[in-house]
């Protein structure tokens, strides 16, 4: 454990090194969050309410949205490929620390770092340029966080999982940021499931990403009930169990093939 909170400790100081990165992605996170809130409040200029969401909550749902986009960063998938491309992946699996272990440690670090280089001021930001992002309902306070770290959860699973086609597909750069805006738009990060047609919106409801960031953004802003929001909060946690297998399973198969090949 000692290994893996030096590597966090680490990535802590490193990613606060980098304040252009910083800068960067504070000013994109805001522009896109106040277009989105300039589009919903087109939309509802007409409409008290859309779906069963006011635009009280909707702009809510947009500035915690931004702030949760900060919390589901993951380098992992870059990771696997730069080791990879670079031939060093054998070596590094016989390091004396688990590599994938390794990985999310360094993205606890970024992200503990982010939290403060990057959510404090997109939520002031949103605070101040939009609306003060209050939850609907304290008492689901308990509910959203375990739903937040469960999202992360699979979030970074997913990314793992594309991160080994690095091990058949050498360079998967292009791919990474084409992945990263299927999921923000899959998951409802930026038009929630509920605007879709309804054989759409069926569909992405039986997929592991709605549970990334609608789920948590739905209890926030109090669109449903609790015991509607306990149910989803089942099926996100079948969804963990199923995406945890399913790495182990593919981990495994190739760990076996680095080690016969030797990188």
């Amino acid at each position: 454990m000692k290994k893996y909170l030096f590597i966090i400790k680490t990535q802590i100081i490193k990613t606060l090194t980098y304040e252009f990165n910083v800068y960067g992605n504070i000013l994109m996170q805001t522009i896109i969050m106040i277009t989105s809130a300039y589009f919903w409040r087109a939309l509802y200029r007409e409409h008290s309410t859309v779906s069963g969401v006011n635009a009280d909550s909707m702009l809510t749902y947009v500035i915690i949205s931004s702030a949760l986009s900060v919390l589901l960063i993951t380098g992992v998938e870059r990771r696997i490929g730069q080791s990879v491309e670079k031939g060093t992946v054998a070596a590094d699996m016989i390091k004396p620390v688990s590599l994938f272990g390794m990985f999310f440690a360094e993205d606890i670090g970024s992200i503990t770092a982010l939290i403060f280089q990057n959510m404090l001021p997109i939520l002031i930001i949103g605070s101040v340029m939009i609306k003060v992002p209050v939850m609907a309902d304290i008492s689901d306070i308990p509910l959203f966080i375990i739903s937040v770290i469960e999202s992360f959860l699979i979030n970074w699973l997913i990314a793992a999982l594309f991160g080994m086609t690095a091990f058949t597909a050498v360079n998967i750069n292009a791919l990474i940021q084409v992945k990263k805006h299927l999921i923000r738009l899959l998951s409802g990060s930026i038009i929630p499931i509920w605007f879709f047609p309804e054989g759409v919106a069926n569909v992405l409801s039986a997929l592991p990403f709605v549970y990334i960031y609608q789920l948590p953004l739905s209890i926030y802003i109090g669109r449903g009930t609790r015991a509607e929001h306990l149910l989803q909060m089942r099926i996100q946690f079948i969804w963990l169990v199923i995406l945890s297998a399913l790495f182990f399973l593919v981990h495994n198969r190739v760990t076996r093939k680095v080690m016969v090949q030797g990188g």
